[in-house]
């Protein structure tokens, strides 16, 4: 039997309204549950796995993880709606990977396209080709991270090589559906020096139609999360990069390649 797209379920851990992060103007993010990869660094720990679980917060137990349809995001979506239109906003999709969920994803940003609102994803880009492919003509901008250059370091941090990422990244542009706006995590003893942020850099500057790279700093403000689902912060006394050194960075991002840079996203 043929399902309305607007019917079609999925799993979400949060909805962030009034966002002014992760695309244009004031967002409405929805956050999908589920993640191929582990990050060490990963602030939203209660994304990764894809069951339903509770996290103490403040000392009383929250669960996050809500079985949700297309049609009912869009009646928050169609609230925030004034405010997109004042501001150039519209609708974000985060995680979290939300290409795992792809029937729920495609349905989501088709859904928000026809509403006329603007569409946004952060992404890794860790999925089968033909399945991005599906949600391409409903996308307005792919923001992307690309976290390495090398692939047993990407796969000793992030506990995945990166190759898929890297191959989707070159696809992704060369299709010209797409804003493609490439995102790299700044993490102490991984990726912080001017010779690796410089290789992203380099990549990002061939992908075509290509013109800017953000650079986000890494913080600690998600290590009482990992309290919360009664697990070990991967980082341990990790300090966030200065605003010296990242400025150093986002000088070795722009030598040479023609990308803008812009510290934090």
């Amino acid at each position: 039997m043929f399902m309305n797209y607007l019917d079609v379920k999925g799993r979400i851990f949060d909805i962030q309204r009034y966002s002014i992060h992760d695309g244009v103007g004031i967002r409405t993010i929805v956050f999908l549950k589920g993640c191929a990869l582990r990050c060490r660094w990963c602030c939203n720990p209660e994304s990764q796995r894809y069951d339903i679980e509770t996290m103490m917060v403040n000392g009383r137990p929250k669960v996050y993880g809500q079985d949700i349809t297309v049609r009912e995001v869009m009646e928050t979506v169609k609230r925030d709606m004034p405010y997109y239109s004042r501001s150039d906003g519209g609708l974000t999709l985060s995680g979290g990977e939300s290409l795992l969920q792809i029937d729920f994803a495609e349905a989501l940003l088709r859904a928000g396209k026809d509403l006329g609102v603007n569409t946004a994803l952060e992404s890794m880009g860790y999925a089968k080709y033909s399945d991005i492919q599906r949600i391409l003509p409903y996308l307005d901008t792919y923001l992307m991270d690309i976290k390495h250059m090398n692939p047993e370091k990407h796969k000793e941090w992030c506990g995945k090589e990166n190759t898929p990422m890297v191959e989707n990244a070159m696809k992704i542009a060369r299709s010209g559906q797409v804003k493609l706006i490439i995102r790299v995590p700044v993490v102490p003893g991984f990726n912080d020096t001017e010779e690796e942020i410089a290789a992203i850099a380099h990549y990002a500057s061939t992908l075509p139609g290509v013109n800017e790279i953000d650079l986000l700093p890494y913080h600690s403000f998600g290590e009482g999360k990992y309290t919360g689902l009664n697990r070990p912060y991967p980082m341990g006394n990790a300090l966030p990069p200065t605003q010296e050194k990242m400025l150093r960075l986002k000088a070795a991002a722009e030598r040479g390649t023609g990308l803008y840079c812009q510290i934090g996203g």
